[in-house]
């Protein structure tokens, strides 16, 4: 008899028993578990990817054997009800024991409703936002049938050439801490058929290759660790996120999927954390091109060292069995692990009804309704950072002559970013039809691509830049280009990277414009017309020869399926921009990694020092200083600081809005520890608050300063707070000429 039977009777005798229960249920899991042969154990800890195949090609999948005989307990990136119906009958109905499958994919910034690349939504420093981001994504991808997500990615990244810093949320541990707590809020919410578990990711240290290059070593002390890049990865572990997912490389030199310190000291013991953690794709056979020994040695040490869940690799399934006859490994190692898994399915509420996520009334009404695509239109907005503004350029006025030039004017598929699903990408609105409806015959419009993102042609078929837009003739393209913007009034290039240009294994050696770009930003500027530069990224990327040429420059990333739309309306006045950003962005490549919250050094030279000091720590053909600093964004309007006011441990500012519009400002608290028994950070965003004025409004904002924002990880990593001096710094960004400050002092 299969166990569902079991299930039923256990569930009726449980007193409270619900789909959100945070009793975990140990004796139902036990019971389960008594049941239980090695190798069903072993399928629990199992993950392989699903092929998303129609419902007649499903049925002879390789898949649905391995999960009627109990080999495989989860399955990723599956999509669609029908087809993840079948697969769920096969491990409820044709398995042993029943066990319902866990569902996981990649929804990484929506699901059809996109929302702006990680990065983008960072810089609206809007907590509420993007939580509510997450929740849409959640009742989105549940409604097809998915149940966790392999996100939020909260890597503290400080080299733009990395690729996936796109995934992330920025260079600082502080308010990348507080966008994981939200992210992991919006998807698990309550566990309810609208939620999804969340997955932490990538533990621990990713963001900190070597070389900007993905995949690659990492290399840093303890203490490095803990002041600044485990912040965000413990704040998503004590916001409740059920899962944790490992990181491909080394954590002191051993691969973090086998790093028993990693995993059980910190994760687990240091921070309580209670969850189960999933290997990233493959990684326990990359252990043994890390020299650690064949599958089944790497296996042993992933599961010694307390990951429970093996993604791609089938490394647990074809050999702990054996491993554990030999006594390489326990029963209560295997038996753990399981566990693990067993209570997140349940936490889901999959045991109590395994099909919840697979309602097909819900795929047609809670997918891409008008209610989501305006939350992801208005985050979208708020994540665009306006970079320069001369003369007041922008907001354009809806009249006269328009050309808009480049290979994102009329390009689909780029607008949303990585990681974001093509199926549906037909559907969202290119930067021309958007701005097309926008103008509603107001002013006359003319679109030429202009250029190719780069003048490589092998790209195109070596890395897919293309798969949107061609490969063309160049000097065909920029002819055109000319001719259709020699008569307007105004220029509009939408240019920067192709969305496949930053994304995981999408690392830059160089991060200035592509040269054909900017050849053709050059011959465009010859004809003496205004021009608006909308920059398309993933990442920080080298503007100094745009900021010094061109009149108004919008950084706009990658802003989902309503970016079109927008766009529109911050260029247009109908929003005023507002966003932040979360990263430094640099005058010139060679300055990677470059971050605000850097240390001093013996030698220091000021941060807007322009002459080169012999014998100081700077470069002779380069300021040290970003091109434009973490925290900066300007505005349509202006705002004014006046000094800093401490009463005890409250610092505040009045913040007057000195413009002409009203509009959104992000007031940043830095602080400095001036004394301490280690070197600490020049300075350190401790808290922010995004306030609305209008026009020549003020506001009195408010920080009080707790002893949490005054402690730090010491040289034996106690958490401590010492007595002396404190810097306390308030201003519009990072930038210390534009801060304003106070000391206060704790004894």
């Amino acid at each position: 008899m299969k166990l569902r039977t079991l299930f039923a009777g256990a569930l009726m005798l449980m007193t409270g028993l619900s789909a959100n229960a945070e009793n975990k249920n140990p004796d139902f899991i036990s019971q389960l578990m008594a049941k239980m042969t090695v190798e069903e154990k072993l399928g629990q800890l199992n993950l392989l990817p699903g092929t998303s195949a129609t419902t007649g090609e499903l049925k002879n999948s390789p898949l649905l054997q391995l999960v009627a005989q109990g080999k495989l307990g989860t399955i990723l990136n599956q999509t669609g009800v029908d087809g993840i119906r079948q697969l769920q009958d096969a491990a409820v109905k044709k398995s042993r024991l029943g066990i319902p499958l866990l569902i996981g994919m990649d929804v990484i910034h929506g699901y059809e409703t996109i929302f702006p690349i990680p990065l983008g939504m960072s810089c609206s420093w809007d907590l509420q936002a993007i939580e509510q981001a997450a929740r849409i994504a959640a009742k989105e991808a549940t409604a097809d049938g998915i149940c966790w997500t392999y996100s939020p990615m909260v890597d503290i990244a400080l080299d733009a050439r990395w690729g996936r810093i796109a995934e992330g949320n920025g260079e600082d541990p502080f308010l990348g801490s507080r966008i994981a707590e939200a992210l992991v809020r919006g998807y698990q919410g309550d566990f309810g058929p609208e939620n999804m578990m969340a997955c932490v990711k990538h533990y621990a240290l990713y963001g900190g290759a070597e070389a900007g290059r993905d995949y690659n070593t990492v290399d840093m002390s303890h203490i490095r660790m803990y002041n600044q890049f485990f912040p965000p990865y413990e704040a998503a572990a004590k916001a409740g996120a059920g899962s944790v997912m490992t990181s491909f490389n080394i954590v002191d030199y051993i691969p973090a999927t086998a790093n028993r310190w990693l995993i059980d000291d910190v994760l687990r013991k240091q921070w309580g954390w209670d969850g189960f953690v999933v290997t990233d794709y493959g990684a326990i056979a990359e252990i043994i091109k890390h020299g650690l020994g064949d599958l089944s040695q790497a296996s042993v040490l992933a599961l010694k060292a307390g990951t429970d869940m093996d993604m791609c690799s089938e490394g647990f399934i074809n050999t702990l069995e054996q491993s554990l006859k030999e006594g390489k490994v326990t029963m209560a190692e295997i038996d753990q692990a399981c566990r693990r898994v067993l209570e997140a399915k349940y936490k889901l509420g999959l045991f109590d009804n395994p099909y919840r996520f697979l309602d097909k009334k819900r795929r047609a009404k809670d997918i891409y309704t008008p209610e989501h695509r305006k939350a992801a239109r208005e985050l979208a907005a708020e994540s665009f950072v306006l970079l320069k503004n001369e003369n007041n350029l922008l907001p354009l006025k809806k009249q006269g002559k328009i050309a808009l030039i480049g290979p994102m004017a009329d390009n689909r598929i780029n607008m949303v970013g990585t990681w974001a699903p093509t199926a549906a990408n037909q559907k969202y609105a290119t930067l021309k039809e958007a701005m097309e409806k926008a103008l509603a015959g107001r002013a006359t419009l003319s679109c030429a691509q202009g250029c190719n993102f780069t003048s490589d042609s092998t790209l195109q078929k070596d890395a897919g830049f293309y798969r949107a837009t061609p490969f063309k003739d160049s000097e065909k393209l920029k002819r055109e280009a000319i001719e259709t913007a020699k008569d307007a009034d105004v220029i509009i290039c939408a240019m920067g990277e192709s969305a496949e240009m930053s994304g995981e294994s999408s690392s830059r050696a160089t991060l200035e414009i592509f040269d054909v770009q900017k050849e053709l930003l050059e011959s465009l500027l010859e004809l003496g017309k205004p021009i608006v530069l909308l920059n398309f990224a993933g990442r920080p990327t080298v503007m100094t020869w745009e900021q010094n040429h061109l009149p108004a420059i919008l950084q706009v990333w990658f802003g989902g399926s309503e970016a079109g739309d927008a766009i529109c309306d911050v260029i247009f006045g109908d929003k005023v921009p507002s966003g932040k950003l979360t990263t430094s962005m640099p005058q010139t490549t060679g300055q990677e990694p470059l971050y605000y919250n850097y240390l001093p050094t013996g030698r220091p030279v000021g941060e807007d020092r322009k002459d080169f000091a012999k014998f100081g720590s700077n470069y002779f053909d380069v300021r040290n200083d970003p091109l434009y600093p973490f925290g900066f964004g300007l505005s349509y309007t202006t705002f004014e600081y006046s000094d800093v006011k401490l009463d005890g441990r409250t610092a505040s500012v009045t913040v007057k809005n000195t413009g002409y519009y009203d509009a959104d400002e992000i007031v940043q608290l830095y602080i400095h520890d001036v004394v301490a028994s280690i070197t600490r950070p020049v300075k350190e965003l401790k808290g922010f608050e995004r306030i609305h004025l209008k026009k020549g409004e003020s506001r009195v904002v408010r920080f009080e300063i707790t002893d949490d924002m005054l402690k730090f990880y010491d040289h034996d990593l106690n958490y401590v707070l010492e007595p002396g001096e404190f810097e306390v710094m308030i201003g519009p960004d990072s930038s210390l000429k534009n801060l304003k400050k106070a000391i206060l002092r704790h004894n």
